[in-house]
């Protein structure tokens, strides 16, 4: 689902109440350990993480006039979603991820190429999203995107 929201304190107003504590805390875990120079912004009608033109000024290849994308959170119509492209782009986090989940939630993992999917909002393993969020600093995803991902 998209909403129509302009910053992520109005994203979190819309969307549905049961998902407001959940997100809330997704949302803070995320920025509680964000690596020094990422933004939150909108991005793609969700709350997303980004490196802003100020620190790489060419943008994501898909749209030069948007920042570079690293992470995003959504409230979706049956899930609560979080999207890493550095689990798309390193297979080491993808693996180290893979490996941990079970370790920290008792259902199964429900995941696409970057996106991770929540049914459960109650069940989301805020500490190993800590720590999935400080994995990667801010010059290891630009210099993971320019060699693997922009063409």
């Amino acid at each position: 689902m998209q909403y129509k929201a302009d910053s992520p304190e109005a994203y979190l107003k819309e969307i549905p109440e049961d998902r407001k504590a959940p997100m809330e805390k997704l949302r803070k875990t995320i920025n509680d350990n964000l690596p020094q120079g990422f933004e939150e912004t909108m991005s793609y009608g969700m709350i997303g993480y980004v490196v802003p033109h100020s620190e790489y000024s060419p943008g994501y290849h898909c749209d030069p006039k948007l920042p570079l994308p690293f992470m995003s959170i959504a409230s979706q119509k049956n899930f609560v979603a979080l999207y890493h492209m550095g689990m798309y782009a390193e297979k080491n986090i993808l693996d180290w991820f893979v490996a941990e989940y079970p370790k920290h939630c008792k259902y199964k993992l429900d995941m696409g190429k970057s996106c991770v999917r929540f049914k459960k909002p109650e069940d989301i393993p805020y500490e190993l999203i800590a720590e999935l969020t400080r994995k990667m600093s801010m010059s290891d995803w630009i210099s993971l995107y320019e060699s693997q991902i922009k063409k």
